[in-house]
């Protein structure tokens, strides 16, 4: 099983900074595979709490090279919750690339465990008969301290569905459960990386990044 690792998330880094540079990546360093994915980005001002910055990926299997290329860049630019990341934000920035692995389907809406499952919901939404999904990847519910009804609340809500919860519809719920492999490095931390491997920092529109 292929497991997150530095080298995908070097590549969603170098991936962006391609992009501010109008240019090509230089070629991942990892071996190829077939699997879902997400890629994560948080933003810290002055030593602050990482706060999400964007966050996208895929529920099906796609190749890691081509989809760490792709959702680094949707999920830094195209999140509708957020501005697109610009190019002097990224000192600031943090990404987190995770790879999705054991996805089974839950007996009822409560049967996963905090911090170890990702969830996905599929539910009936009651006011306009349509169908509505979500997730949520392993670490948010921990993160946020929410309890399983709290999480699956708030993926009701996420999924666009703004009527009344009750325990009704939760217990409606389709749930599958999935586990994931992640890997997180800081922008300073990047930086430090590609200075030892290529023996310069790397160059955002011509002005190269020093560690200060």
């Amino acid at each position: 099983m292929v497991s997150a690792n530095r080298e995908m998330v070097v590549y969603c880094f170098d991936t962006l900074i391609a992009h501010y540079n109008s240019e090509d990546a230089p070629p991942p360093d990892f071996d190829d595979g077939h699997h879902p994915l997400f890629v994560t980005w948080k933003k810290s001002i002055n030593g602050g709490e990482p706060r999400l910055r964007g966050c996208i990926g895929t529920l099906e299997a796609r190749a890691l090279t081509i989809g760490f290329r792709d959702y680094a860049l949707t999920s830094a630019l195209k999140d509708r919750r957020f501005p697109p990341i610009q190019a002097k934000e990224l000192p600031h920035l943090e990404c987190t690339v995770s790879i999705l692995t054991n996805y089974e389907v839950a007996i009822h809406y409560l049967d996963w465990e905090i911090g170890k499952h990702g969830v996905i919901i599929e539910f009936t939404d009651p006011t306009y008969n349509s169908r509505r999904s979500a997730t949520y990847l392993p670490e948010v519910a921990a993160h946020e301290g929410w309890t399983k009804v709290e999480t699956i609340d708030s993926l009701m809500r996420k999924a666009g569905y703004s009527g009344s919860i009750t325990e009704t519809l939760r217990r409606r719920v389709q749930l599958t459960r999935y586990q994931s492999t992640l890997c997180s490095m800081h922008f300073s931390d990047y930086v430090a990386h590609v200075k030892k491997i290529r023996g310069s920092p790397p160059a955002i529109n011509g002005t190269r990044h020093i560690i200060l």
